[in-house]
């Protein structure tokens, strides 16, 4: 289903966190890959009633290897968009684009390097690995900046086809993957459970699994991101540690090849690694953004040839509706 804003916003008073309006505007909202445990946060939000109860009526479009949906998003097709990294965001912004990032549901990207057990002793050392399996879209990005800041070489760059069988059969190789994916599935396969080396925590300091619009949606329906944005922050925090059986039964729906083991595995990998819940998030609440953290990352990016220098960088996102704490009294005491 795709839909579109259309009439009787004027007469739509969203207000997040109070009864819900008489009518809900229907949002479309396309991820960035099919459902998966990853999306978590957004599915419950459309389980629970949390969207509805600010006023709009979320429909999930989900992605997957033939769907660009931000194109869809700058044809006007769809109303939110989820964006892979703080890189997209950058690259928006070269471009000129006028879409904007408005939340990170992820504080720390999920990309990792899988290795056999005890093939090297830290992310530092896994330079001295023979090969590792990297796709292009990784050369382009996490890869150069590994080259930059940890200096790996070139040449140790294998192709990724996405398979686990070079790892397999070579235990001086590494592999690129998503910390809930290819850790889960090399398991499965060998019964030997992996390392896995987290990019985040040796620096790579994107932000991930992003929330963008347009920015004529920023400037006219405000109210409509709002909802969204805080919606989809309650929606992660009650995912997270709630009752989130309604949302997984609604990822199996949209996917049903996922596995309710594949989706433990990655609940799991996301709290035990603080993935969504962590740093700025522990204070500023989940979907936290700082304006230190992109320019962080922006120098990074920059350094390692990966952003032009004179991207304009503050253009890519708002932190305007993120930041309020809101959503940490859903989090149980520690």
């Amino acid at each position: 289903m795709q839909t579109t804003m259309g009439g009787g916003l004027a007469a739509l008073a969203i207000l997040c966190g109070t009864a819900a309006s008489a009518q809900t505007v229907p949002v479309t909202f396309g991820t960035n890959w099919v459902a998966q445990a990853e999306h978590g946060g957004f599915y419950q939000a459309v389980a629970d009633g949390t969207y509805a109860a600010c006023g709009i009526d979320v429909t999930i479009m989900p992605g997957g290897p033939q769907v660009n949906n931000r194109a869809l998003l700058l044809a006007g097709q769809i109303d939110f968009n989820m964006g892979g990294s703080t890189l997209d965001a950058f690259a928006a912004a070269q471009e000129g684009l006028p879409v904007i990032a408005v939340m990170a549901a992820f504080q720390k990207d999920p990309q990792v390097i899988v290795t056999q057990p005890g093939a090297a002793d830290s992310f530092a050392d896994l330079v001295n690995l023979d090969r590792i399996l990297i796709s292009d879209g990784g050369v382009l990005t996490f890869w150069a900046w590994m080259i930059n800041a940890y200096g790996f070489r070139p040449e140790q760059r294998e192709v990724y086809t996405f398979s686990a069988a070079p790892l397999i059969a070579n235990p001086t190789w590494g592999m690129q993957g998503y910390l809930s994916s290819e850790p889960f599935f090399y398991e499965q396969e060998t019964g030997v459970k992996p390392d896995a080396w987290l990019i985040a925590d040796a620096g790579y300091t994107a932000y991930s699994t992003t929330v963008e619009t347009m920015a004529d949606t920023i400037a006219e329906r405000p109210e409509v991101v709002k909802c969204f944005v805080e919606g989809s922050i309650r929606g992660w925090y009650n995912f997270l540690y709630g009752d989130n059986a309604a949302a997984i039964a609604a990822i199996k729906a949209d996917n049903p090849e996922m596995s309710d083991a594949a989706i433990t595995y990655s609940i799991a990998a996301m709290k035990e690694n603080g993935i969504v819940d962590s740093g700025d998030a522990e204070t500023l609440g989940i979907g936290a953004m700082t304006d230190a953290r992109m320019e962080d990352f922006f120098g990074k990016m920059v350094a390692a040839g990966v952003v032009e220098a004179d991207t304009d960088w503050r253009a890519s996102y708002t932190t305007e509706f993120v930041n309020q704490g809101l959503g940490l009294d859903l989090k149980p005491a520690q």
